[in-house]
C-alpha cells in the first residue's frame, strides 16, 4: 500500500505541476483552452483550406505555443524598452523569465522582419505592367482610401489614434505592412491585427467578387483592354531606384519598407545579381517567414486576445478591406468614363496589395462576363501599385501618429 500511495503521490504531483491542471483552475485556465481551440481552427484553415498557409500555419502554431500553460512561450515584452530592461537585468524582468519567443519577437518590434519580407516580395515581383501603364498608380492609391476612412471609424469606437492607425492599415491587405505599423504604434494589438490581416488576405476570392459585381455593370465588366506595351530593361532598372528616392525623401518612415521592396526588385531586374535575388526569393524569405509568423502568433495570449477589442478589430478590419476594394473599383469606373470605355473598372479592385491574388480575382470575374477577356496583366499594375501604396500609407500613419 505504501508503494501504491507513493506512486499515486508522484503521479498527482506531476499532474498538479503540468499545464493540464491549469485548465481546471479558477483564474482563467478556460481562456487558454479556448485559445488552443482557435489555434486548431487556424491550422485547419491554413493546411486543409490553403488560406495563406505560409504565414497562417506558423502564426497558428505560435498561438498554440503561447497558450500552453507554464511553457513560458508567450511574448512578454511588447516594446523595445522591455528588451532593454531585460538585457540590463540579465534575464530577470518583473519576476518573469524571458522565453524563446521574446528573442524571436525582437525582429518584429525592431522593424527587421517586415522589410526583409518586402525584400523577398520585390525579388519576386514584375513591375512591368505598372511601368507600361503608369495610370495604374492612381488605382493603387484609390484603394488606400479604405485605410483612412476606417481610421475615423476606429476613433469613433474609442480606440486611441495610434491604435486606430494600426487597425486601419488592415485595409491595405498587406500582412507585413500591418505588422510593421502595429509594432511601431500599438504592439499590444499585434497578434489580433496580424491574424485579421492575413485572414482577410486569404479570403480575397470570397470577399471581393460580390463588391465588384455590386458596383459595376455587365457592360463594364466585359470591357476588353488593349495589350500593354513592351517595357525596356532600362525602364525596369530605373524604376526601383526612382521610386526609392522619391518616396523615401517624401516619407522617411516608409523608407525601410519601400527601400527593401525596390532593392529586391532591382536585384531581380539588374541581370547581374541573380544568385542573391534567388536567395531573397527563397532561403531568406522562408527563414524570415517562419520567425515572423511564429513570434507574431506568440503574442496572442489569452489575456491579450480574448476581449471585446478583438471583436471590434476583426469587424473594423473587414470594413477597411471592403472599403479599399470598393474605392478601387469606383475609381476604376471613373477611368472607364474618362477613357470612353477603354478601362475595365474591375482592375481597380486589385489596388489592394494582396499580390497576386487580387489580380487573379479581377481576371476571374472579368472572364466570367466575357470568356475572351484577359485582365490579369492589366490588374497586376494596380496590384503592385497597391503594395507601394500601402507602404506609403504606413509611412504617413507612422509619421503622424508615432
Amino acid at each position: 500500500m505504501e508503494i501504491l500511495q507513493g506512486v499515486w503521490e508522484v503521479i498527482e504531483n506531476i499532474f498538479l505541476n503540468s499545464g493540464y491542471a491549469y485548465f481546471f483552475t479558477a483564474d482563467g485556465g478556460w481562456k487558454n483552452l479556448i485559445m488552443l481551440l482557435i489555434s486548431f481552427i487556424f491550422l485547419y484553415l491554413g493546411i486543409k483550406k490553403g488560406f495563406e498557409p505560409l504565414l497562417m500555419v506558423p502564426i497558428a502554431f505560435g498561438m498554440l505555443l503561447a497558450n500552453i500553460p507554464a511553457a513560458n512561450l508567450a511574448v512578454q515584452y511588447h516594446d523595445l524598452d522591455g528588451f532593454r530592461d531585460l538585457l540590463a537585468s540579465r534575464g530577470a524582468f518583473e519576476g518573469a523569465t524571458p522565453g524563446l519567443m521574446d528573442f524571436l519577437y525582437f525582429g518584429v518590434k525592431a522593424g527587421i522582419y517586415p522589410p526583409l519580407i518586402f525584400l523577398g516580395i520585390g525579388a519576386m515581383t514584375d513591375f512591368s505592367p505598372l511601368i507600361a501603364n503608369p495610370k495604374s498608380f492612381l488605382l493603387g492609391a484609390a484603394a488606400q482610401f479604405g485605410i483612412f476612412l476606417t481610421y475615423v471609424g476606429a476613433i469613433w469606437l474609442g480606440f486611441t489614434p495610434a491604435q486606430a492607425g494600426s487597425i486601419a492599415i488592415i485595409g491595405g491587405a498587406d500582412g507585413p505592412t500591418a505588422i510593421f505599423v502595429t509594432s511601431m504604434l500599438s504592439p499590444e494589438l499585434l497578434g489580433t491585427i496580424a491574424v485579421a490581416a492575413y485572414s482577410y488576405m486569404a479570403l480575397v476570392p470570397l470577399i471581393q467578387p460580390p463588391i465588384m459585381k455590386a458596383l459595376t455593370t455587365k457592360k463594364e465588366r466585359s470591357v476588353v483592354m488593349e495589350t500593354l506595351r513592351p517595357v525596356s530593361k532600362l525602364e525596369k532598372i530605373l524604376f526601383p531606384i526612382m521610386v526609392t528616392v522619391i518616396v523615401s525623401l517624401l516619407l522617411p518612415d516608409a523608407a525601410s519598407l519601400v527601400g527593401m521592396l525596390m532593392l529586391g526588385n532591382l536585384l531581380k531586374e539588374s541581370g547581374q545579381t541573380e544568385r542573391i535575388a534567388k536567395a531573397a526569393q527563397n532561403e531568406l524569405m522562408n527563414i524570415i517567414t517562419i520567425m515572423l509568423g511564429v513570434s507574431v502568433g506568440a503574442t496572442t495570449s489569452a489575456e491579450t486576445f480574448l476581449n471585446w477589442n478583438t471583436i471590434k478589430i476583426v469587424i473594423l478590419g473587414l470594413v477597411a478591406f471592403c472599403l479599399g476594394t470598393a474605392s478601387g473599383v469606383l475609381f476604376g469606373k471613373l477611368m472607364y468614363i474618362f477613357s470612353k470605355g477603354k478601362v475595365n473598372p474591375l482592375i481597380g479592385s486589385a489596388g489592394v496589395s494582396a499580390v497576386p491574388m487580387a489580380a487573379r480575382v479581377s481576371q476571374k470575374v472579368g472572364q466570367k462576363e466575357n470568356p475572351s477577356n484577359f485582365l490579369l496583366m492589366h490588374a497586376m499594375g494596380p496590384n503592385v501599385s497597391g503594395v507601394i501604396g500601402s507602404a506609403v500609407a504606413a509611412g504617413i500613419l507612422i509619421t503622424l501618429l508615432k
